[in-house]
């Protein structure tokens, strides 16, 4: 069960062109976001959609797998940790983001 405590599985749309990173240390980072939707009837009856957005990045071989095929709108599925951290912005305002490091990577859809 201790493996269960911090664990998400995802699936779901690429936003954007996913951005590569190569660092001076010569480690690979890969950062993009998915879109996942949630179908529902509200209470007239009519379909609604729900659309939530997840920072995602990955780390060596599997940003080297996202940077050679995973593309703006490819459906994929992800495993991972949820992650909590803080920086400066350019302005000096202290921001707050909730990224999934990404462990796991599944290509769906057709090719």
């Amino acid at each position: 069960m201790s493996t269960l405590r911090n664990k998400v599985q995802l699936i779901g749309h690429v936003g954007s062109e996913p951005e590569i990173v190569n660092l001076e240390s010569g480690k690979k980072l890969a950062k993009f976001s998915i879109a996942t939707n949630e179908h529902y009837k509200n209470a007239k009856g009519e379909k609604v959609t729900d659309t939530q957005w997840h920072n995602v990045v990955a780390w060596g071989k599997t940003a080297d797998l996202i940077e050679s095929y995973v593309p703006k709108g490819k459906e994929v599925g992800i495993e991972g940790k949820l992650t909590s951290r803080s920086y400066e912005d350019k302005e000096g305002v202290k921001r707050y983001i909730t990224e999934v490091v990404c462990s796991e990577l599944l290509l769906m859809g057709s090719k």
